[in-house]
């Protein structure tokens, strides 16, 4: 463990941590509601730190990250905790921490990304649980890896506090961020948490790193019409190119209700589309091998599948020459 960041002294032996908006006064011995910060003598610390109890190198495009070094590899770690208690959370066991958790230091981690760059490894992505409640340990792996060159990536629910958020910025090179869905009612009653600190943290992204946004559709909780015509306006407010990912639900932990039908996800994308330029599905069969097209002439530029190939010209569409925010190995 190690003495956590962003807290301060309460009543009594209590505690207030300054981390994330649950806003948790923890007593002595006791945890804040994402379980891996814990009062221990009238001090916060992070119990998690170090602990690594997920570690793959994975396609960059799992995140999903689709306009970020496409074709590339990642190496991808986990640790366990989380701010919200989504009902259908499909990582639930890695969150309570059920699984076998090796101690990484940040050098080693950032040792173990170099390692692997002749594998087509890009950088280090903090995921399959919430990486903002790893903090103190993502926020030291990414300031080594950012000073090494290798790139850093969140996969994240963006439920942080603006001061924290900014400081971990500085040291990503893209997030992707999961919007829950475009209304308050869903995150008070299925996720324990609100909806208007991830729109900040997604706002506050927008220029200091490379934004991707994933929404998990669950038929009748966030599949209106209207509201995704708000939530593609809201990200295209900030920038039309933002890949809005839209996913398929499938039951996990307390929920039963039958998986999302693909054509309510196919027509929510076309609305989407009214908004933003790039919108993708997942979780659909043949939904990796999307290509991605120009938003102004519609030529290729990018073509998925069994390989990745990048068709881009500094940055640019090679027939029509429009500007594109698509950091790649180029062809």
């Amino acid at each position: 463990m190690k003495e956590a960041l962003y807290w301060e002294k309460s009543e009594a032996d209590k505690v207030h941590c300054l981390l994330c908006p649950q806003d948790c006064i923890i007593s002595p011995d006791g945890s804040g509601r994402c379980l891996v910060r814990k009062n221990i003598g009238g001090r916060l610390d992070a119990m998690n730190y170090g602990a690594v109890s997920g570690l793959a190198l994975d396609p960059i495009e799992k995140k999903p990250l689709y306009h970020f070094y496409p074709g590339s590899l990642i190496l991808s770690a986990g640790s366990r905790g989380c701010s919200l208690a989504c009902g259908f959370c499909q990582n639930w066991s890695s969150v309570r921490g059920e699984g076998h958790a090796e101690i990484i230091t940040p050098a080693d981690l950032v040792d173990l990304a170099e390692a692997t760059r002749d594998r087509g490894n890009c950088g280090i992505a903090f995921t399959y649980t919430e990486p903002l409640v790893w903090y103190e340990y993502v926020l030291e792996a990414a300031k080594e890896a950012r000073n090494r060159g290798i790139k850093t990536v969140l996969v994240t629910n963006g439920f942080i506090r603006p001061q924290p958020w900014l400081e971990l910025l500085e040291t990503i090179d893209a997030v992707n961020i999961d919007l829950k869905a475009f209304n308050t009612r869903f995150y008070q009653e299925n996720c324990g948490g609100s909806l208007q600190p991830v729109q900040e943290a997604i706002a506050l992204a927008v220029g200091k790193c490379h934004v991707e946004v994933t929404t998990l559709l669950i038929e009748g909780q966030n599949t209106g019409e209207d509201e995704m015509q708000e939530l593609s306006a809201f990200l295209a407010g900030l920038n039309p190119q933002l890949p809005l990912h839209l996913s398929r639900y499938y039951p996990a932990r307390q929920w039963r209700q039958p998986a999302t039908p693909p054509e309510l996800i196919q027509r929510l994308a076309e609305v989407a589309r009214q908004n933003l330029d790039f919108v993708y599905t997942g979780n659909l069969p043949g939904s990796y091998e999307a290509g991605t097209h120009c938003p102004d002439c519609g030529q290729l530029l990018i073509q998925r599948g069994s390989a990745t190939h990048v068709f881009l010209t500094k940055g640019r569409c090679p027939r029509c020459n429009y500007p594109l925010d698509i950091p790649a190995y180029e062809e």
